[in-house]
């Protein structure tokens, strides 16, 4: 893999100007300290389902995205959708970090109210992470533990969602196949 360079606040690499900080990126603008993220990149669209004791199972349609930062990050948006009306169903946007060990810290905000931070492991495309403070607004759901688990082999990425909310236990509340939309 080679390396792109980019100086911190020319008009390559947006930041602080002045700063002479050298950003190391390879071929898909990564930076090279976030390349185990590399996998998630891009566009991808699926179907999903959804359960909980509490509510009427459902399947949904998802695109969600894995943007490449100037930065050791990754940003991360998703969106979902009612398969037979459109109607939109949630959305969620975040950051992935990854740290030396093969770590993984997910920053995620809810328009529901309820904002995730999670740490865990990113090992050969796949991230297992659980919640280590979960932010709830006044009006939020209480939800009290949340677990992702996503894999990607090639151009297929598939997520379990895993959630302990309203005085229920860990429990699976998503599942869902994606698959990675050409450019």
């Amino acid at each position: 893999m080679g390396s792109r360079e980019a100086r911190a606040g020319s008009l390559d690499a947006p930041g602080r100007w002045g700063d002479t900080e050298v950003v190391e990126m390879n071929e898909t603008g990564i930076h090279h300290d976030a390349e185990a993220l590399e996998p998630f990149l891009g566009r991808w669209r699926g179907r999903g389902r959804g359960k909980y004791p509490t509510i009427t199972p459902f399947e949904y349609e998802e695109e969600c995205e894995y943007r490449p930062f100037r930065k050791p990050f990754v940003i991360y948006s998703q969106k979902t959708w009612d398969p037979r009306t459109g109607e939109p169903l949630h959305q969620e946007v975040g950051y992935l970090r990854p740290k030396p060990g093969g770590l993984v810290e997910i920053v995620i905000a809810h328009p529901t109210g309820i904002a995730e931070i999670l740490e865990g492991s990113i090992r050969n495309g796949e991230i297992d992470a659980e919640s280590t403070h979960v932010g709830l607004t006044s009006t939020a759901k209480d939800v009290r533990r949340l677990r992702r688990q996503i894999s990607v082999e090639g151009d297929s990425m598939h997520y379990t969602l895993l959630m302990a909310a309203v005085g229920l236990p860990m429990q699976e509340h998503l599942t869902c196949s994606l698959t990675r939309v050409p450019e």
